[in-house]
């Protein structure tokens, strides 16, 4: 079953990388109590994620933040060494870069695609929500080009 508006946000862990190295973030961590923007992408370095995606969040993080949320965050079924780098090679210091390395959470919210014809296996689907104290106010899911999980349209929805 896919996530929608009103469903609360399961419960489940991502990786990210701390000052020690990989760490476990748990949703509760990362939505209970809070506004976030978490925006996912079939795989970090990819064409599109890397060129457009994430880039427009880098640039509109503040953007987005002076509309009242917390955190943006950015989930890639990758491990979380790739996850890692390349936020470093974006610039995305100020966004919260979390892998979901066995693509457990993209499962549990039914949203992911199956990319074994490019040698990729599972992986999310690209969408774009806005989470309010655990609980999806905004869903959007692309179906081929960016598009409605763009940092320009989240800006413009929230």
């Amino acid at each position: 079953m896919t996530i929608k508006v009103g469903d609360k946000i399961p419960a489940g862990m991502f990786t990210m990388m701390g000052a020690e190295g990989p760490t476990g973030i748990s949703t509760s961590e990362i939505f209970d109590g809070k506004k976030v923007v978490l925006f996912a992408v079939p795989g970090a370095f990819t064409p599109t994620c890397s060129v457009s995606h994430l880039p427009g969040f880098v640039v509109h993080v503040d953007d987005i933040k002076a509309k009242g949320v917390d955190t943006v965050a950015c989930m890639s079924v990758n491990d979380v060494f790739v996850v890692d780098a390349w936020g470093k090679a974006s610039n995305a210091e100020h966004l919260l870069m979390l892998a979901d390395g066995n693509a457990d959470f993209t499962t549990a919210i039914g949203l992911t695609f199956d990319g074994t014809g490019f040698g990729m296996g599972t992986r999310s689907q690209r969408f774009a929500m806005v989470v309010d104290n655990g609980v999806v106010s905004l869903l959007n899911v692309d179906q081929a080009a960016l598009e409605g999980s763009s940092a320009e349209a989240i800006l413009a929805a929230l």
